[in-house]
């Protein structure tokens, strides 16, 4: 406690218990409801327990003291991190939660040459090679399929952008024009443009009671059954996927005090070293990697041991999976992206860079809550169905304001339509040639449209004006 005359500060105490600590303590009030989630994740025979919490509203800056998304951690203490920037790479799709989503990865279990490959003495990052991208590749399926984050992330959309969001159909027209009359936009945007629909997805479980888990769990049951002669089946390319119902609750698996155990065994004998299990509201997703060396048409039995300190017996699930021959991966045309398979109910739209963004234009008094200034131009989220372009559109827009004072003749309308239109095009044109070099790097493509833009802005007008004038001499 600071008790010396004169000395001021924020607070008169220093907060001695650890993050963990602090978030369990504080949960009721700065932690989205049903939040933290667990999840089990093992790489190479190593395990890693995950903690998943998202913060409410502003409460973010009271735990994140940067930029940092995912803390890997050793007996409690910090060895490296990953940006925030990893929630917003398409392949993640949580441009909506990345500053309030943080993630806690226990690596308490791994041997001692596993940390060496991964961990730099420094403990401020993760050393580059083979185990990194492995653990990025679970964490990225992890959140990706992650139902409360899905469901959390929409829900901050829809509150964010309804309302603001106009006619999409006379940009869309606009920009079909625009890429006709040019033989260039029409080579690199072969496939013409289309409006989405931002709110197409049906919302679950607004009527149903919250759901409130069990410390410990009275059942632990597949939710479809794979017994030997009518076993799931899984390519021996892929990876497949089961189910569980549970009424645990969402971090039983990782909690501090008593967390549940959880073993996959195959055959009876060999222990399974790579796989995923995320326990949300009751429903439990286990995603698991074929063993090396298994062949077409083996038949192999799994089973499940779940178990606390309340159970005189664990829970014993059994299934069954046959491996069926290699599955062809689609290959789509240059430009294009493949959908996944699906019924004709419940198909999922996939959305090609030629999809017409959904437009928000911010305005001055909501520029700090969206990280604008008087510089900025363009700021874009991914979402499921597309894209969101953040447009500033304020008067205050010193490069918008400069341009429309200095052309008394022109229509401030006009000027405006161009600065957006041509905003948007290039957004689209620059998600065309990013995405697909985003992988491996922490920088998020998201960040670098910002900044790209921001530097294209004080030009944009000019051009549009200044170079349609030009004659041969």
């Amino acid at each position: 406690m600071e008790r010396r005359k004169g000395y001021k500060g924020h607070t008169l105490e220093s907060v001695l218990s650890g993050l963990s600590v602090r978030l369990e303590e504080d949960r009721y009030n700065n932690i989205e409801d049903g939040f933290p989630s667990s999840a089990n994740v093992k790489i190479k025979g190593q395990e890693m327990k995950i903690q998943i919490f998202v913060f409410k509203r502003g409460k973010e800056i009271h735990y994140k003291t940067g930029k940092e998304g995912i803390i890997f951690t050793v007996n409690g203490q910090a060895h490296g991190f990953i940006p925030d920037s990893f929630f917003t790479r398409k392949s993640v799709g949580m441009s909506y939660l990345a500053d309030s989503l943080l993630i806690i990865a226990d690596c308490s279990k791994f041997d001692g040459r596993t940390r060496e490959d991964l961990f730099m003495n420094s403990r401020d990052r993760l050393r580059e090679g083979e185990l990194k991208k492995e653990i990025e590749s679970k964490l990225i399926d992890l959140i990706k399929k992650h139902q409360g984050l899905r469901e959390l992330k929409e829900r901050r959309r829809r509150e964010e952008i309804e309302g603001k969001i106009g006619d999409a159909k006379p940009l869309a027209e606009v920009i079909e024009k625009v890429i006709k009359n040019s033989p260039a936009l029409s080579k690199l945007f072969v496939e013409g443009v289309k409006i989405t629909n931002p709110f197409k997805f049906t919302t679950t479980g607004q009527n149903e009671k919250p759901f409130e888990g069990k410390q410990y769990p009275t059942y632990f049951n597949l939710i479809k059954e794979f017994p030997a002669n009518k076993p799931k089946h899984c390519a021996i390319n892929q990876k497949f996927r089961v189910q569980f119902e549970t009424d645990a609750e969402n971090n039983y698996f990782t909690r501090d005090l008593y967390p549940g155990e959880f073993k996959l065994t195959l055959n009876d004998i060999t222990l399974v070293t790579d796989y995923i299990l995320n326990l949300w509201n009751g429903i439990a997703n286990l995603t698991v990697a074929l063993p090396k060396g298994c062949n077409v048409g083996e038949l192999l039995k799994y089973t499940v041991e779940v178990n606390d300190v309340s159970r005189v017996n664990p829970f014993l699930i059994t299934f069954y999976v046959l491996v069926d021959p290699l599955a062809e991966k689609k290959k789509g045309k240059l430009g294009e992206r493949i959908k996944p398979p699906g019924d004709k109910k419940g198909e999922r739209h996939i959305p090609s860079l030629l999809d017409i963004p959904n437009i928000i234009e911010i305005r001055r008094p909501e520029w700090n809550k969206y990280g604008f200034d008087k510089e900025s131009a363009l700021k874009v989220r991914s979402t499921e169905d597309g894209y969101d372009f953040y447009i500033n559109m304020d008067m205050d827009n010193i490069y918008l304001l400069t341009e429309i004072k200095g052309r008394f003749k022109s229509d401030p309308k006009v000027l405006e339509a161009q600065y957006k239109y041509g905003m948007v095009l290039i957004g689209m044109s620059l998600l065309k040639e990013l995405e697909e070099k985003e992988e491996e790097e922490e920088e998020s493509i998201y960040e670098k449209i910002y900044e790209v833009t921001k530097a294209i802005s004080p030009v944009l007008l000019p051009m549009i004006a200044t170079l349609g004038t030009l004659e041969k001499e």
